[in-house]
């Protein structure tokens, strides 16, 4: 893939300094962090009652394809948009303040928050399983404090624990990878589905495509953090594209040894997730090693939800760090130079322990991603504005780029229509009313601001 870099100016603002921590690895191992969950644990597990191993494998390289594009044609904007904020960011440079306004207040209140307290429900529960005497609730709740202190204490602690996090989560989801590789099946499954379509299952694998993208998402994470890389124009796209190769290179490693291994019976076990906090790692693990394998397997999930919540306590911070920059929340937000946005990591970890102690596990969160999907496929074609927006404000984004920005928004549509089609009106209502909401509040700020001065986005050439 060829990314061109655009020359740099003398007129801009420079964008290193000696406080800045992050390079190249750091970058694929955020990006690495908030991508693995337990989504690729699972997935698999309902795929296999309507479709054969080969249809499974065919959805997650299609799944994999699709999130490449993504953060092919993400890592063009981040050529064009060098600056911390992720879609807020690119959505105010690319099309409209208020757009990147909106996305800036869904990034607070359900990408990274919500997941965050979903992350430590989970393993909260998972925990439980290893000590029956802790309580889900206050373990998800401790681990969110920890990792606030963590996040909020300095950047050089912040970014080495979160190093830390990710190098010891790839170590052992690695390890589960060759162990299911070696010490299973290597022939091909001849398993059918208990509910087989005649034909190629064409309406079962396009639906998998849904859920399979969340699974994969989180190869954006490194633009939320874009002004914290030593070289941003550099290091940003790059951590985007070989973050999300690397997890895609695992999850079809994984899968494989889910479909070689598991027959539908088995793979039946994931509709008992949460009331019984097992998954097809689990299953895998029994089979091949016994009980005690099965526990270690519980360790390794609870470790891939703390990396997580680690990944998303130190990138979506930046979000609001960044809207507190340019006036639309309070300068505490913005932080200081050299020095994490400590206020704004506070202010997600606090809105995340507000839903751990408010809400059950996954519970109310259904219509999160179709919200975030529609801001992800809106900085995509974004692109297309920068290729034909007259005064040369941006320099003409690479073809390559283009052509994925525009399979990527064509897959995002798709995904839409799906939900669309499955919740009709709800989704429809719940998500223009969010929107409604974002551009009312985008407006009053907008009014407060007016004619006194306050840091707008600047542009990047």
């Amino acid at each position: 893939m060829n990314l061109s870099f655009p020359p740099e100016r003398s007129d801009r603002r420079p964008l290193m300094s000696s406080t800045k921590l992050l390079g190249l690895g750091s970058g694929i191992g955020l990006v690495a962090a908030n991508m693995i969950g337990a989504g690729v644990l699972l997935s698999t597990g309902f795929m296999a009652q309507s479709m054969g191993p080969g249809a499974i494998l065919l959805a997650w390289a299609a799944g994999a394809v699709l999130a490449l594009c993504g953060a092919r044609a993400y890592a063009e904007v981040a050529l064009l948009v060098p600056r911390s904020g992720g879609e807020y960011r690119y959505l105010s440079e690319l099309l409209h303040p208020s757009l990147g306004y909106a996305a800036g207040w869904a990034s607070l209140l359900v990408g990274f928050s919500a997941p965050v307290a979903v992350d430590a429900l989970a393993a909260g529960a998972f925990a439980k399983t290893l000590s029956p005497s802790l309580d889900p609730r206050w373990t998800g709740a401790g681990l969110i404090a920890a990792l606030t202190a963590l996040h909020a204490a300095g950047l050089k602690a912040s970014v080495r624990g979160q190093n830390l996090l990710v190098a010891v989560k790839l170590v052992l989801f690695t390890g589960f990878i060759c162990f299911g590789l070696f010490a299973g099946s290597g022939r091909w499954p001849d398993w059918t589905p208990p509910d087989p379509a005649a034909g190629f299952p064409l309406a079962a694998f396009m639906g998998s495509l849904f859920y399979i993208a969340f699974a994969f998402s989180g190869w954006n994470a490194a633009s939320y953090a874009a002004e914290e890389f030593m070289e941003p124009k550099r290091d940003v796209p790059r951590a985007m594209l070989i973050g999300c190769a690397l997890v895609a290179a695992l999850y079809l490693a994984v899968n494989w040894v889910f479909v070689a291994n598991l027959t539908p019976a088995d793979a039946s076990a994931v509709f008992r997730y949460e009331s019984e906090s097992v998954t097809l790692g689990h299953v895998i693990a029994q089979r091949l090693a016994g009980p005690g394998a099965g526990r270690l397997m519980s360790a390794l999930v609870i470790l891939l939800f703390v990396s997580a919540m680690s990944a998303m306590t130190f990138a979506g911070p930046r979000v609001y760090a960044a809207m507190a920059k340019d006036g639309f929340l309070p300068k505490v937000f913005s932080g200081s130079e050299g020095r994490p946005p400590a206020a704004s990591v506070l202010l997600q970890s606090a809105l995340a322990l507000l839903i751990v102690f408010t809400h059950d596990l996954r519970q109310a969160l259904s219509n999160v991603g179709a919200l975030l999907t529609l801001f992800a496929a809106l900085t995509a074609a974004g692109l297309f504005r920068a290729r034909f927006a007259a005064g040369g404000k941006f320099p003409k984004p690479a073809f390559a780029g283009l052509l994925a920005a525009g399979i990527y928004s064509a897959s995002a549509v798709y995904m839409l229509y799906f939900g669309f089609r499955d919740k009709g009106s709800t989704l429809l209502w719940w998500l223009g009313g969010v929107m409604a909401a974002a551009f009312a509040g985008y407006a009053l700020t907008s009014a407060k601001n007016a004619g006194r001065p306050f840091l707008r986005p600047v542009p990047p050439f």
